[in-house]
């Protein structure tokens, strides 16, 4: 195991890299992007009306950090798995989530009141979050393990 490790020490290091740029497109995310819902979900949003906004500017917005977030995570997904195929696969999956998760994300503005800001929330967090990457790593690892004990 520790063999294994010292071996994968680039592996690891450029992990690691990936991760801090992951982390600081968190940290500027205010300097980086169009985003006036997120001061909007940092208060009392269950009561507030929506905030005004600019739609093509919104949507460049999520879509440009989606993008940036996306495309960390699928060079993580290579580093860890080295897989090409795998990685094919995953940014197959990400473009209809985004697909999918922008047109919800859009439909619940323009044809919902507040009653729903509760599922804006969370569509609005798997846009702007890598989160999809936090389920891919695992449910990808579990993959290859148990292709390899069969």
């Amino acid at each position: 195991m520790l063999r294994e490790l010292t071996n994968n020490k680039w592996k690891i290091g450029v992990i690691i890299a990936l991760v801090l740029l992951l982390a600081l497109i968190r940290a500027f995310e205010d300097k980086l992007f169009y985003d006036p819902f997120s001061a909007y979900f940092k208060g009392d949003y269950l009561n507030l009306a929506f905030p005004e906004y600019k739609s093509m500017a919104l949507f460049c917005g999520m879509g440009f950090r989606y993008w940036l977030n996306s495309t960390l995570s699928l060079a993580i997904i290579y580093v860890l798995f080295s897989d090409f195929n795998l990685t094919k696969f995953a940014a197959v999956l990400y473009l209809i989530f985004f697909v999918i998760l922008i047109t919800a994300f859009f439909s619940l503005l323009h044809f919902s009141d507040n009653t729903n800001n509760f599922v804006l929330f969370y569509v609005r967090r798997f846009l702007i979050q890598p989160m999809f990457l936090l389920l891919f790593v695992p449910a990808f690892y579990y993959q290859q393990r148990r292709n390899f004990n069969h």
